[in-house]
């Protein structure tokens, strides 16, 4: 199936007044089955007993779930694509991937499908897809939103977020997840720490980067170049994280291993084999890249840089490392908001920024946006 919506939310109706919600299909709802984008989980998935906290969250604030979103198997690719339930078409540019994993939420957003949509985000899989279909996406900090209900794929690295057209549903999705929610103005004077995209499978593309100047310049941002990181030994530390716990949290399917995708066959695989020095050695990567962005937030309320090394990739064209600008951030445990800025020729660009809260970085991308906008 090609369409965004893998089965409709049971009850699911849209005459009230509140938010239409679309939710990931590997997050809980009454009712409905969550397969994770993958047939073996889907033939011995039985209906949920009970909505995942955060959907319960989301109807207690009065959301409307339209239905559950297509996702890449097992949520374990950031390209979007899946074989089996259907790969989301991109609404921006159809030749281009949609990215993933929560594509099929990202799909709906872009439409006008839903208000407002669930992502779970591991390695980047909330604001690579906002930032191939031209929205806003919201990693939430590490902890901060409950994941009970929800399909794991890296327990430690695991988060949930809302996916929107726009800064103002994003506060929406965080207001529905956490009653209360509310995102300050931005102080007068904006000041950012611009990291240098690192110069990794053949990004960054300079196009992607003045965008990103462009719109900082706009919003009058004092920016200050920071070094950047080491982008290849934090690939190689959340590859290992995430491979380890996917084998853990989905060494049940081993049995089935043939009737899964090769790049899910791969991971698994691979995830069995690591040792305790290989996951040392991530922990240890993983330590040190926390720190460093400790350090530099220090010295600055927000960090920018592109979500992305470039524009999204042609289907079945050459890429790069989607997660190359995203997985640090899951290291580091930080909240990160995926914004669309403006870009000549119809490319499509994301700034990312990093913060030590949601609230922070939600104000400094609404100051963007609105400057942008005009």
């Amino acid at each position: 199936m090609g369409t965004w919506v893998i089965r409709i939310a049971a009850g699911a109706e849209d005459n009230g007044v509140g938010p239409r919600l679309a939710v990931k299909d590997c997050i809980d709802v009454a009712g409905l089955p969550t397969t994770a984008g993958c047939p073996v989980v889907a033939e011995m998935a039985e209906p949920a007993n009970a909505d995942a906290m955060v959907v319960a969250s989301a109807r207690a604030g009065g959301a409307r779930i339209v239905g559950k979103t297509g996702l890449t198997e097992l949520c374990w690719s950031a390209n979007g694509i899946n074989h089996w339930s259907g790969t989301p078409v991109n609404p921006r540019d159809p030749r281009r991937l949609a990215g993933g994993s929560s594509s099929g939420s990202a799909v709906a957003v872009a439409l006008g499908e839903a208000n407002v949509a669930l992502g779970t985000d591991t390695t980047g899989g909330v604001r690579i897809p906002a930032a191939c279909c031209g929205v806003a996406g919201l990693k939430t900090g590490y902890g901060r939103v409950s994941v009970k209900g929800v399909y794991p794929l890296g327990p430690s690295l695991d988060t949930v977020g809302p996916i929107g057209p726009d800064v103002a549903a994003l506060e929406l999705g965080m207001r529905l997840l956490e009653p209360g929610f509310r995102v300050p103005d931005a102080p007068g004077g904006l000041i950012a720490g611009r990291i240098g995209t690192p110069p990794l499978g053949g990004g960054p593309d300079p196009a992607v980067d003045t965008a990103v100047d462009r719109a900082l310049a706009a919003a009058g941002v004092a920016v200050t170049a920071v070094p950047g990181f080491d982008a290849g030994a934090a690939l190689a530390a959340t590859g290992v994280i995430t491979d380890a716990e996917g084998f853990r949290c989905n060494a049940y399917l081993m049995p089935y291993l043939r009737q899964l995708s090769p790049h899910v066959q791969r991971n698994l695989e691979r995830g069995a084999r690591l040792t305790r020095t290989d996951r040392a050695e991530a922990d240890r990567c993983k330590t040190a890249v926390h720190e460093a962005f400790d350090a530099l937030l220090a010295d600055f309320p927000v960090l920018v840089l592109p979500t992305l090394l470039g524009p999204p990739p042609l289907l079945g064209g050459h890429s790069y490392p989607l997660t190359a600008l995203t997985a640090p951030v899951n290291l580091a445990g930080l909240p990160a908001l995926s914004l669309p800025v403006p870009a000549p020729d119809g490319l499509i660009v994301s700034m990312q920024v990093i913060g030590a809260t949601e609230e922070q970085v939600l104000a400094f991308g609404r100051a963007v946006e609105k400057a942008v906008s005009g």
